[in-house]
């Protein structure tokens, strides 16, 4: 593993273990940082400030605009319908599929193992939880958490008390069971 010489790195660019990472065909944003065996595909942008943490993949179509945070083991997808082979049992090749894009607008910040799903829309500083499946586009400012994650509040209600919080992620965690 390692940083290819196809790779665009802006300024100041902070990659903690170089020999331990995989980025081959994208383009990293000034100052941004990027965490221990990550992998991020060609055609992936990376905006600045943002922050990748350890163990997670961005896929071809991926984009993350600027202060995006990104927790560690996050994945993302980029295929409705991933095969290894064809109808006819030939091995796929790079033309036998379509990228679907993935958009994650300026400030989202996406927890750890979270699943990106291909073709969706993160909203500006949205919160997605911890563990959560994203299936479907995310609004701005909105909270989710789940699987599949379902929006439980908006960022900007700071002063809402944390029982109510709590009282919403374990209804929807219960409402899974």
């Amino acid at each position: 593993m390692a940083v290819s010489n196809d790779v665009t790195l802006g300024k100041e660019v902070k990659i903690f273990h170089p020999d331990l990472v995989n980025l081959y065909g994208c383009t990293i944003g000034d100052q941004t940082k990027i965490g221990t065996f990550v992998e991020i595909q060609k055609n992936v942008t990376v905006g600045r400030r943002c922050k990748i943490s350890s163990h997670s993949f961005l896929c071809e179509g991926v984009t993350l605009e600027d202060e995006v945070f990104v927790g560690h083991g996050v994945m993302f997808t980029n295929d409705f319908y991933p095969r290894a082979t064809n109808d006819d049992g030939s091995l796929q090749m790079e033309a036998d599929w379509h990228v679907v894009k993935t958009l994650v607008q300026r400030g989202a910040s996406i927890g750890s193992n979270a699943t990106i799903l291909a073709g969706v829309s993160i909203g500006e500083k949205a919160l997605i939880g911890a563990g959560a499946v994203v299936t479907r586009n995310v609004p701005a400012y909105a909270v989710v958490v789940g699987v599949p994650a379902r929006m439980v509040g908006d960022v900007r209600d700071r002063g809402k008390a944390l029982a109510e919080i709590s009282s919403s992620l374990n209804d929807a965690v219960s409402s899974l069971s």
